[in-house]
């Protein structure tokens, strides 16, 4: 899925650090998340929050009652014509014409090595228009790969990075309905997850989305970025007697880390295939061709090189991203995620592994500053939301 990537327990350090020269990007709740507080980092070119009250508690919060996050940051591409679809078909993993209007889909832009450029959402805003939800780190790359393979393939297709047109605010927590329907004149019962449509939120008129990367109920609302404060504020305040708080990236990272939802450059990237993320559900290789569909359907044939598996630590130790992971006595992998789980009150992570090594059950061993931590691989998702 799409977000970021911050621990737990992200350090001082770790604080805005911008590369010399370069100005970062800010988004339209900058000076709001300033005045309220929050710790601001860098992440992909933004200036962002990382934390309000404390990545623990936001993580709760949105497990418990509800929290508010401002991810502006993320990229809007938009794919309109009568070939969209052949375009949009060739470039991404899942298949389009599954759609129908007002409906979004978790998908992938395809390397042809059957690697990852990014993973995004596509959402049929009408006959031959989409609308491309992608990471904030990767939209001018993601916009300029769509538009190289429009040459020769579909020259009729419109592809426009229309991100400075949005602000994009999310609400998540098993009380977000309950909080956006005081605000929204959508009769949120009948928004189904994964859909969308036309919305009228704080007074403001925008497209609501029932998505999420949190592993709980959730929406995403998109809108023009002058209203950022009027939306975010009105926001909070319907949401106070329920619970609501602001949230930062660091707990939108620990939360998608139990849900296991993948983030790119971690779980996700050019090397890795679909199949060997546990994406296969989204890699249509019936639809036809497709960027790096034969390298996937020979995966299918001949195996994997490697699984993505879910572990827990058997002792206090935290497992950061890039650790090596031992099986047997020899280091075979390496963690791609990892983070204390708040919710979950356990030290978890995501790691890379060879096929023969990947069973829920078997131990492993994380190397951590040079000592090998004992861990056992679980079932994924480490976390799952009831549903009522």
């Amino acid at each position: 899925m799409l977000g970021c990537g911050f621990t737990a327990d992200t350090e001082p350090e770790d604080r805005l650090t911008p590369v010399p020269g370069v100005a970062l990007k800010k988004t339209a709740l900058n000076a709001i998340h300033r005045a309220a507080g929050a710790r601001m980092v860098e992440f992909g070119g933004w200036e962002m929050p990382v934390e309000y009250s404390g990545i623990v508690q936001e993580h709760l919060a949105v497990r418990t009652a509800a929290g508010l996050f401002d991810v502006s940051h993320m990229g809007e591409i938009e794919v309109k014509g009568p070939q969209a679809v052949t375009l949009l078909q060739y470039v991404t993993s899942n298949d389009v014409t599954r759609l129908r209007v007002s409906q979004a889909q978790y998908s992938a832009l395809m390397h042809p090595s059957g690697g990852v450029v990014d993973d995004c959402l596509v959402h049929q805003l009408g006959n031959d228009h989409y609308f491309l939800c992608v990471n904030a780190a990767n939209t001018d790359r993601d916009f300029d790969w769509i538009v190289q393979y429009r040459r020769g393939r579909a020259e009729a297709t419109e592809v426009r990075n229309v991100s400075e047109q949005y602000s994009q605010i999310a609400l998540q927590g098993p009380r977000a309905a309950a909080i956006l329907s005081r605000v929204t004149d959508v009769n949120l019962a009948e928004l189904k997850y994964y859909w969308f449509r036309q919305a009228r939120c704080c007074g403001v008129e925008g497209l609501l989305a029932r998505t999420g990367y949190t592993g709980e109920d959730g929406f995403e609302f998109y809108f023009p970025p002058a209203e950022s404060a009027r939306v975010w504020e009105q926001l909070l305040e319907a949401g106070r007697p329920e619970g609501l708080i602001p949230c930062g990236l660091g707990a939108r990272n620990t939360l998608r880390l139990e849900a296991a939802y993948p983030l790119y450059g971690h779980e996700l990237d050019e090397e890795t295939t679909l199949l060997e993320a546990g994406l296969g559900w989204i890699c249509k290789l019936e639809k036809g061709d497709f960027l790096g569909r034969n390298v996937l359907i020979e995966q299918q044939q001949r195996g994997v090189r490697k699984r993505l598996v879910g572990f827990e630590m058997l002792d206090r130790a935290i497992a950061r991203d890039g650790y090596p992971v031992w099986v047997d006595g020899e280091a075979v992998g390496r963690v791609t995620s990892g983070s204390y789980a708040p919710f979950l009150k356990k030290n978890i992570g995501l790691a890379y592994v060879p096929p023969g090594a990947a069973a829920p059950g078997r131990e492993v061993q994380i190397e951590i500053r040079g000592r090998r931590a004992a861990a056992r691989q679980v079932a994924l998702p480490f976390y799952k939301r009831a549903r009522t």
